[in-house]
């Protein structure tokens, strides 16, 4: 295939890639509010479904109000209670919608929740963050060999999410643990087996933003997402291998092939972004 079929190709994929990352909520939703600040959103009737006894046992009130002239969903934590009272509550709340079957895979681990201004204000279940509508944070690695082909990974067919797809070298969430060098670093070494310190030429790159719906909890997710990527290069005489069991295989593909591999979406939505991104698309 020529440069020029290679890029038109490449640039409707493109197209259509961008209008899925916006989309709106596939149906209304409602702000969901803890101790007055938003911290996300859920589908309308949404959390009328599960019991709220297990809330009520914790001694968390969870109710259907305004807030600033519009319905919300409000979680209550008593002012006077400890400082993690609001983890607590909002782990309680995922914990419900787990027994409930309205949850994601559930992963046990916690992802930062944040207000309005980007403050932490608490932590919850990963698996509870879509249906919820709370905005999460990614990091994606693009690697390159001294020969400028690309290294990508073959994601496991047991990944909960788009088993089989092609990625980019690394690509993770950033957990409530972590800052973004340290997912950067943490991910990069359980994807690939890599030490950040030893790739030439790290960078941030650029990041990719994300408003769609998701299709967990029976499709009343929203997805609301930042992927910061980076792009380094790896030593020539290193290969990637995986720790955690999530790759299948790395392969390294010369530019033109993983091209047209994204556009044929052989690769995930996010590394097609992130990598057209890198290639100045």
């Amino acid at each position: 295939m020529n440069t020029g079929v290679q890029n038109l190709s490449l640039e409707h994929w493109l197209a259509g890639a961008r209008a899925s990352a916006q989309q709106p909520p596939a149906q209304p939703r409602q702000p969901l509010v803890v101790n007055g600040q938003v911290v996300g959103s859920v589908a309308d009737g949404f959390l009328e479904k599960i019991s709220r006894l297990r809330l009520m046992d914790k001694h968390f009130k969870l109710s259907n109000e305004e807030h600033m002239g519009v319905p919300a969903w409000h979680v209550h934590v008593s002012h006077t209670a400890s400082a993690d009272a609001t983890t607590q509550a909002l782990n309680t709340l995922a914990a419900d919608l787990r027994d409930t079957g309205l949850c994601g895979p559930w992963r046990d681990e916690q992802l930062a929740v944040t207000n309005p201004q980007g403050e932490v204000v608490a932590t919850v279940e990963r698996g509870a963050v879509r249906v919820l509508g709370i905005a999460t944070r990614a990091v994606h690695l693009v690697g390159l060999a001294p020969d400028g082909r690309m290294w990508v990974q073959k994601r496991s067919m047991t990944k909960p999410n788009n088993p089989g797809l092609w990625d980019t070298l690394m690509g993770g969430m950033v957990s409530a643990a972590d800052s973004l060098p340290q997912a950067l670093a943490r991910e990069t070494w359980e994807e690939a087996g890599l030490r950040v310190e030893a790739l030439q030429g790290l960078r941030h790159g650029g990041h990719v933003d994300f408003s769609r719906p998701s299709r967990e909890g029976g499709g009343a997710g929203y997805m609301c997402e930042r992927i910061d990527w980076f792009c380094a290069q790896v030593p020539g005489d290193v290969e990637p291998i995986n720790q955690d069991g999530e790759v299948e295989r790395f392969e390294l593909l010369p530019l033109h092939t993983v091209r047209e591999q994204v556009a044929q979406g052989q690769f995930t939505l996010e590394a097609g972004l992130v990598i057209a991104g890198f290639l100045g698309l």
